[in-house]
């Protein structure tokens, strides 16, 4: 599902990615774990092509992310094209970013309306469905600011969906929120691993790593530098930066 060559990112003097080698599988759930400015969701950012990558590849379902192909070189999509292929790829950020103005179930509904130009009657039915599996079937009339911030993650959590990504990336979903709410995020993330949906998680949830996750990836400084089953990465790590990191979270 995702494959990443030698992938190098900087900005300015400062090489935030320093070579990521990574291959993830369909319907594998991979969590991203590291000290903060480890590289982990500018790496998530440059699976999407939310960021441009300096030097090597990444491809989603076989197809290279932001360029293509001809001739033996590399060219890179025009915005109207990377556009286009990220409908493949569903992310949820830290912050929530859902329209003010709109309801939840408008919220859903806007991006199967205006991208791939669904009727309104046919992406508000989808767009319910959508807020039912999230446990939100009662609040779709409500605005933003009319929900918690459980509540207004799991709506774009919803809104993500709806243009049914074969891909979810996860940056922190639970940063922002106050720890009674983590739970319930965690629990539709939880749901959609159960479904096979291929995700990958930037989260300092150890808990749902070792749960739910069948590869820990560890982070540090750039670099990967330990990956493995959650058993052996949380349980037993063989890298001396992975133990010390460890023994401050858990």
């Amino acid at each position: 599902m995702v494959e990443a060559v030698n992938v190098r990112k900087s900005f300015g003097d400062v090489e935030v990615l320093k070579g990521i080698d990574l291959t993830v599988a369909a319907g594998e759930v991979v969590s991203l774990l590291g000290p903060s400015g480890s590289g982990k969701s500018t790496f998530l950012r440059c699976i999407n092509h939310l960021e441009r990558i300096d030097c090597g590849e990444i491809s989603v379902n076989g197809e290279l992310v932001g360029y293509r192909r001809h001739g033996g070189r590399k060219y890179e999509l025009r915005p109207r094209e990377t556009a286009a292929a990220r409908r493949h790829v569903g992310m949820v950020f830290q912050r929530f970013n859902l329209f003010p103005h709109r309801t939840a179930v408008e919220n859903v509904m806007e991006a199967p309306v205006f991208v791939k130009r669904e009727t309104r009657a046919a992406a508000r039915s989808q767009a319910l469905a959508l807020l039912d599996r999230v446990g939100l079937a009662d609040k779709a009339a409500a605005y933003p600011a009319q929900l918690s911030g459980g509540q207004q993650q799991r709506v774009a959590i919803a809104r993500a969906l709806a243009m049914r990504p074969t891909l979810m990336l996860f940056d922190e979903p639970t940063s922002a929120l106050d720890p009674e709410l983590v739970g319930e995020v965690l629990e539709v993330m939880k749901d959609l691993a159960a479904d096979g949906m291929t995700m990958i998680v930037v989260t300092h949830e150890i808990g749902f790593a070792r749960e739910v996750c069948q590869r820990v990836v560890f982070m540090d400084a750039g670099a990967v530098v330990e990956a493995g089953p959650p058993a052996q990465v949380l349980s037993n790590p063989t890298h001396a930066r992975t133990r010390t990191f460890l023994q401050k979270v858990l």
